[in-house]
């Protein structure tokens, strides 16, 4: 089966495992230059970004889903709060213009996740 995974930075690969392992991902691989998470199907790879300054972050990737309200709920089970600014944060989904369903998560480096529900 053909398919992509995301690269996204990541300022310390310990906290980025820690946050993401809350959401149920797990560790697959990590060495001092790469780190890759799963969460059942679903795979974000990481490189190390120490001098990422997060508030002029422009990464950001879409995780198309199956049941996007299961992986909203863990979010929100671990903590991560529906609000405007700053980050860790998150955005309740809703139907967009494109008549897609898409919440939103902000990772601890700013990063932008997409969570788009699959029709």
């Amino acid at each position: 089966m053909d398919h992509a995974t995301p690269n996204l930075p990541s300022r310390d690969f310990e906290t980025t495992s820690q946050f993401y392992a809350r959401l149920g991902f797990e560790e697959s691989w990590r060495d001092d230059g790469w780190m890759i998470l799963r969460r059942g199907d679903l795979k974000l790879e990481f490189f190390p970004h120490p001098d990422l300054d997060p508030a002029t972050s422009w990464f950001s990737c879409c995780l198309r889903l199956d049941d996007l309200d299961a992986v909203y709920a863990a979010c929100l089970a671990a903590g991560v709060p529906e609000k405007r600014q700053g980050w860790p944060r998150l955005r309740p989904p809703q139907e967009e213009p494109s008549g897609l369903r898409i919440g939103y998560l902000v990772d601890p480096d700013c990063t932008l996740v997409r969570l788009i529900q699959n029709s």
